[in-house]
């Protein structure tokens, strides 16, 4: 009989129903129970205001001193800033809340206290916020771009999967450099030297010459020592590699897949997208054919030979400068007159609330205007000054992006900056059939990849122009020994994606915990 009871106690635990935040709509009118943290609260005269939140979403929770006992009014008083707790109560459609409707809370436990939680209601410089980012992911902002990483992802399976696709797996130990081994992380494997993957392109030659079209998904190690704001040393990589498919074919899978995975954040992430501040127009383009430029028309955009629709990169960037300047001036007067109006003797408590809220919004804007400041006559300089035969740096990305509003493709490199194992084009042997991938709104590479070399010979001699050692690249000669094909593929970095599609000032924001020159915790 008491092994019954048990059973009967397990089984009931199993089914207990779970109330989620996100799921709110479905239960109007009626009593569930919630559990997760409190963001935010305030008292008023007899009312505890909780701002609860569980993983899927947020929602207002109202602790009455009349609707509930002395014990449980006395439990939401102690509630603080990420206490997390359970409560219960009765759903209401409320339009002005967030989220659309609030839990009127009848019963409430509290679950862990929050003490002086690290991260208060107020602003904090990155380096801080970068420092407690195991806390700093439980923000608004942060939860929206994590969510929208997720519907990336899943986007990107979805697509390779229904194109015929098989996912496989590339080693993260790694006996040679796929691009060079200036900026690789060395280990010790076994006694022997070994690196950690710089890309699992290679392996995925190897892989589609078994399966056809493949693509890998894995983590990437990059040890330049940089600084940028484009630049992460573990950060996610996915890479397709499509047999009998050359250049052209190449570039129309990247089109189509961007657009695939752009439309699918669209449709499934409104409200992250609104979080985050996203202006969605732009995304929105994702519909128009994507530009594809050689290297020699984009180096002519840069150095401001040739317009993009009526547009010249030198003098827009000249004309904005001057725009830049002009709003600086302007902010810093009204935050002036603002700062002396609040000191006026008498004035309104809300009053001085909504001059400190103007303030606050215009340092915002200043400071982002001072940045620009700051990057404007850098690009001008780079794209004055830009040689012929370089690859583009970060300054000429953006100085051509700016002029686009959807991705573009810059594609026929000069082999001397392009990999070892890309092609040559076989109309003009100066330029490798490579093609970097370009987001818009000076956002720069997000996908790089090209054509392979299906010469052994003429591997073998950029083998040893790269100065790599051979016998380390012995095996990937033999995909050409036996029984080559003409075959390309791509790269995208998924950090990189996230950026631009949420807009963020730095890649650090686009991947849980950043791993970055100078940053190894959290």
């Amino acid at each position: 009989m008491c092994i019954f009871v048990a059973y009967l106690k397990k089984t009931e635990r199993i089914f207990m129903q779970e109330f989620l935040i996100k799921d709110l709509a479905t239960y109007e009118g009626k009593q569930i129970t919630l559990k997760g943290w409190a963001s935010n609260k305030r008292e008023g005269k007899g009312l505890a205001f909780i701002i609860l939140r569980d993983g899927t979403g947020w929602c207002q929770c109202v602790v009455s001193q009349e609707s509930v006992s002395e014990e449980v009014f006395n439990e939401a008083k102690k509630v603080t800033l990420e206490s997390s707790l359970e409560l219960t109560g009765l759903v209401v459609r409320d339009e002005r809340q967030i989220g659309g409707y609030e839990i009127q809370v009848n019963n409430l436990l509290l679950i862990g206290t929050s003490p002086e939680y690290p991260i208060a209601k107020k602003e904090h410089g990155v380096d801080f916020l970068t420092d407690n980012r195991h806390l700093w992911l439980r923000s608004q902002r942060q939860w929206a771009i994590m969510k929208i990483r997720n519907r990336i992802i899943f986007a990107i399976h979805e697509f390779f999967q229904n194109d015929g696709f098989v996912q496989m797996d590339a080693p993260i130990f790694t006996g040679n450099a796929c691009e060079g081994t200036s900026n690789l992380f060395e280990t010790d494997f076994y006694g022997d030297p070994a690196y950690l993957s710089q890309s699992g392109q290679l392996y995925g030659e190897a892989m589609a010459f078994s399966l056809g079209k493949i693509y890998t998904f894995g983590p990437t190690f990059r040890a330049e020592k940089s600084k940028t704001r484009r630049h992460l040393s573990e950060f996610w990589m996915i890479e397709p590699e499509m047999i009998f498919h050359d250049i052209f074919d190449n570039m129309d899978l990247i089109e189509r897949f961007l657009r695939a995975v752009v439309s699918s954040v669209l449709n499934d992430c409104k409200k992250e997208l609104e979080i985050v501040g996203r202006d969605i127009s732009v995304l929105e383009n994702i519909i128009k054919p994507f530009p594809r430029l050689t290297y020699d028309e984009a180096v002519k955009i840069i150095k401001g030979e040739e317009d993009v629709n009526g547009k010249n990169a030198i003098t827009s960037l000249e004309d904005e400068m001057k725009k830049v300047e002009a709003r600086i001036i302007e902010i810093n007067t009204d935050i002036a007159a603002r700062e002396e109006k609040i000191k006026t003797p008498g004035m309104k408590k809300g009053e001085i609330g909504f001059n400190q809220a103007q303030i606050d919004k215009l340092k915002q804007e200043l400071a982002d205007l001072e940045e620009q400041a700051r990057n404007i006559p850098q690009w001008l300089n780079s794209a004055r000054n830009f040689e012929y035969g370089n690859d583009f740096g970060g300054s000429d990305e953006t100085v051509l992006t700016r002029l686009f509003d959807v991705p573009i493709m810059v594609y026929n490199w000069p082999h001397e900056v392009k990999a070892f194992y890309l092609k040559r084009d076989p109309n003009d042997s100066r330029f490798a059939r490579g093609v970097d991938t370009l987001a818009p709104e000076g956002y720069g590479e997000i996908v790089g990849g090209g054509e392979r070399e299906t010469d052994v010979n003429l591997l073998i001699d950029k083998i040893n122009e790269h100065e790599l050692p051979m016998q380390a690249f012995e095996w990937y000669l033999d995909l050409r020994r036996y029984g080559t094909v003409p075959h390309a593929g791509f790269g995208l970095g998924l950090e990189r994606l996230v950026t631009w599609i949420c807009k963020l000032p730095h890649v650090r924001e686009s991947i849980p915990f950043p791993r970055m020159y100078g940053r190894l915790l959290p």
